[in-house]
């Protein structure tokens, strides 16, 4: 009986500062929800994409014939300049502010459904290096204290178009994430002497047994903490604060990563697999975040194939997450695939 119950535990999270808690026996309960169906598509391009060269996107311009990578100002943005003015509020108990930054659009490739995984290691380092200069362009504005970089992959995460993209938020404000990883570090040092990510990185390292790949400058593991079943993190392993300050060979390092590990999730269910991926940088708002550890986080939803990690009572309304998979198991299953055998 006590085996059947193997991975029912508690993890701390160290840098949400909250407990996870992981029945993996409940993985295989039987499931009578939607089935998610896999995402083909097969077109290298599409006349009604608003992304693919050479159309027309919905503000009227045109996208020009662009062979590379190619970046423009979102036309529906969540924040921008054009944003009203508001007659701020910082005292009281409401309070308001105009939402005002600068959000883009960046998109990989001209091929309306190629996927990273499919291009070469170089094509991806472009992408990589798109996101260390759009940091240092948007992160050096006065009125920018934030860069968020972000990718919904898949239908089933919500996003809007399958041509391969990422998006850009620059804002007047760090979110919230980095926020209380940055209290969760500062804690940890006035108790321990020592930097967090630091520790966390030598656990992982040492123990090795969620290592899902690594390079000369970079990492990938599956945390010890993890919250969603799939859920790896990407270190550039020297310590620094923000894609700004990588160095070129830093940039092709974790552009390895992201192409190897994302390879790994699509031969995983043979699909191309969905995640959320976002990067986890310090704010740009001119203080000093040296202990800081930039990190990209993949947040992929399946916890089995065609079956979906629903947020819900114990997440959304409890605060705790519940997991269904122990990270051991399942960054065993992606150690455990043979790239070689991949076309």
């Amino acid at each position: 009986m006590q085996n059947e119950f193997k991975g029912w535990e508690q993890r701390w999270h160290p840098l949400r500062e909250e407990w996870i808690v992981y029945a993996a026996h409940r993985n295989q309960r039987p499931w009578d929800g939607a089935n998610e169906k896999k995402e083909t598509t097969a077109k290298s391009y599409d006349e009604k994409c608003y992304l693919c060269p050479g159309n027309k996107r919905v503000s009227g311009e045109m996208n020009p014939n662009y062979s590379d990578v190619f970046i423009f100002d979102n036309d529906h943005p969540v924040v921008g300049p054009l944003a009203p003015d508001v007659c701020s509020s910082e005292a009281g108990l409401y309070k308001k502010k105009a939402a005002k930054g600068i959000a883009r659009v960046i998109c990989y490739n001209p091929h309306h459904s190629i996927n990273l995984s499919q291009l070469e290691l170089a094509a991806v380092t472009k992408v990589v290096k798109a996101w260390k200069d759009q940091t240092l362009d948007l992160g050096e504005r006065e009125d920018i204290n934030y860069v968020l970089i972000f990718e919904n992959k898949g239908e089933i995460v919500g996003t809007s178009s399958p041509h391969p993209h990422c998006q850009v938020y620059a804002t007047n404000f760090p979110f919230q994430h980095t926020v209380q990883e940055l209290k969760a570090v500062e804690s940890y040092k006035k108790e321990t002497k020592r930097n967090l990510f630091d520790d966390i990185l030598q656990e992982e390292l040492n123990d090795g047994s969620r290592i899902i790949c690594e390079n000369d400058h970079a990492v990938v593991i599956l945390p010890y903490f993890a919250r969603y079943a799939y859920e790896c993190w990407i270190f550039p392993k020297r310590r620094c604060s923000s894609m700004s300050e990588l160095t070129e060979e830093e940039v092709e390092a974790i552009a390895d990563m992201y192409r190897e590990l994302i390879r790994r999730y699509d031969a995983l269910y043979d699909m191309p697999f969905p995640y959320v991926m976002s990067i986890y940088q310090a704010p740009t708002d001119g203080k000093n975040y040296d202990d800081y550890h930039l990190h990209l986080v993949f947040l992929p939803p399946l916890r089995q194939p065609g079956i979906k990690k629903f947020p819900a009572g114990p997440e959304i309304g409890g605060g705790n997450f519940m997991s269904d998979t122990l990270p051991e198991e399942k960054a065993l299953e992606l150690q455990n695939i043979n790239l070689e055998e991949i076309s």
